[in-house]
């Protein structure tokens, strides 16, 4: 599997990454397939291979999740769902549609409590 993800390079202490494009199964300092960009932490300076990054990313290739930031903050891939906003969209869809297992479980001990009253009744009735 290919994937886009950042090659470290720089001095000691003064990191800068080259954003590349290389087999999921290589080292990190490996030879990379392809290199797509560069990226400075320090001073948030992006230089980026837009149409090689999108034929990449046709091709199948997977990003990183600090590549897919970088993608994001750069307009060339879309922002994913928040989870949390995801979690609750899914938490309302549960709540709108009950389940029909619930709905039996909750009629079930409707029933048996006249049959309880009943039983109760009987015994009282056979004590007297």
């Amino acid at each position: 599997m290919i994937k886009l993800r950042l090659k470290r390079f720089g001095k000691k202490r003064e990191a800068s990454y080259r954003i590349v494009a290389i087999n999921s199964r290589d080292r990190r300092e490996g030879r990379p397939l392809e290199e797509l960009g560069f990226y400075n932490p320090r001073t948030d300076e992006v230089r980026l291979d837009r149409d090689g990054i999108l034929r990449r990313l046709e091709q199948g290739a997977q990003p990183t999740d600090t590549v897919r930031d970088i993608l994001v903050r750069e307009n060339i891939l879309p922002p994913l769902p928040h989870r949390k906003a995801f979690q609750a969209a899914a938490a309302t869809a549960v709540a709108e549609a009950p389940a029909p297992a619930a709905t039996a479980v909750a009629e079930a001990p409707t029933a048996e409590a006249p049959a309880e009253e009943e039983a109760a009744a009987e015994a009282e009735a056979t004590e007297s």
